[in-house]
């Protein structure tokens, strides 16, 4: 019975891939191709748009680092991804999916339990050379991004900076279908992204040196684990105020702020232990 439920719930559903690598022009020209294909929800980004306004998600362009933006793009958080799968059971009509590449849209349409698409558009199919080239320099020399929602929802459900608000040369069937407001992502970046597992060790050498009571981090120890990563820390402890217990668990939390703000990535266990114990100074 759960079966037949789920078959009629996709049978309602009909999906579009538009795609084309970041900074081509794909969300300016979202509106047109929703129009030509009456497309009745956009996903862009983390976010569900119905006619201008956002219904369900959070904008992966809110996230402070380029790691956090992927995940949320490609719906990796888990009460995210719930959030828009239970949004989405509930409607009919047809979705454009926005994404970088056609792997990257299946991936997920995988993930959000939606059917095989029955059309893929690429950006060279709706723009030309010259255009998708202009549009390349205008996010390299101004770092923004055009989504298809009106400014007051961009308000409501964006982090980063708001630069304006555009509106599209042809008459709109619904007051907001023509509207788009370009934002400025908090973060800037292009190309790949890798972190060696150093980085995250000379951050936790940082915060150690900087903690109270810690005289030095001796050694460190990274082993990755899917998204996330296990951390091992042996310091030298300086007797004081606080024990060694109060100031190693001081020492867990600083250091997996840290590496979380500034790496993105998760951290699932930090051990701390004190191997070396010196009078204080």
């Amino acid at each position: 019975m759960e079966s037949d439920k789920a078959i009629s719930t996709l049978d309602k559903l009909k999906i579009i891939v538009f795609y084309g690598p970041a900074g081509t022009g794909k969300s300016r020209r979202a509106q047109l191709i929703a129009r030509t294909y009456e497309v009745d929800f956009i996903v862009d980004d983390g976010l569900v748009i119905y006619r201008g306004q956002i219904v369900c998600g959070k904008s992966a362009k809110s996230e402070r680092n380029q790691i956090r933006a992927i995940r949320r793009a490609m719906f990796q958080f888990e009460d995210h991804k719930n959030q828009v799968k239970y949004y989405l059971k509930k409607q009919s009509g047809t979705i454009m999916l926005i994404a970088t590449s056609k792997e990257m849209a299946l991936k997920i349409i995988k993930t959000l339990d939606l059917p095989y698409p029955f059309r893929f558009i690429a950006i060279e199919d709706v723009a030309t050379p010259d255009e998708i080239k202009k549009a390349r320099q205008e996010r390299i020399n101004k770092g923004q991004h055009v989504i298809p929602v009106s400014q007051v929802q961009v308000r409501k459900n964006f982090a980063g900076q708001l630069v304006g608000k555009l509106r599209v040369f042809w008459q709109p069937l619904h007051p907001q279908d023509g509207e788009k407001t370009i934002v400025r992502p908090p973060f800037t970046f292009y190309g790949d992204l890798h972190i060696e597992s150093e980085a995250i060790e000379q951050i936790a050498i940082y915060i150690g040196k900087y903690t109270k009571q810690v005289d030095e981090v001796l050694s460190i120890k990274i082993k990755s684990e899917e998204d996330s990563v296990l951390i091992a820390v042996d310091i030298r402890f300086v007797l004081g105020d606080n024990n060694m217990m109060q100031i190693s668990k001081l020492l867990q939390r600083r250091i997996r702020k840290g590496i979380e703000y500034f790496t993105g990535l998760g951290v699932k266990k930090i051990d701390i232990q004190v191997s070396e114990i010196v009078s204080g100074k």
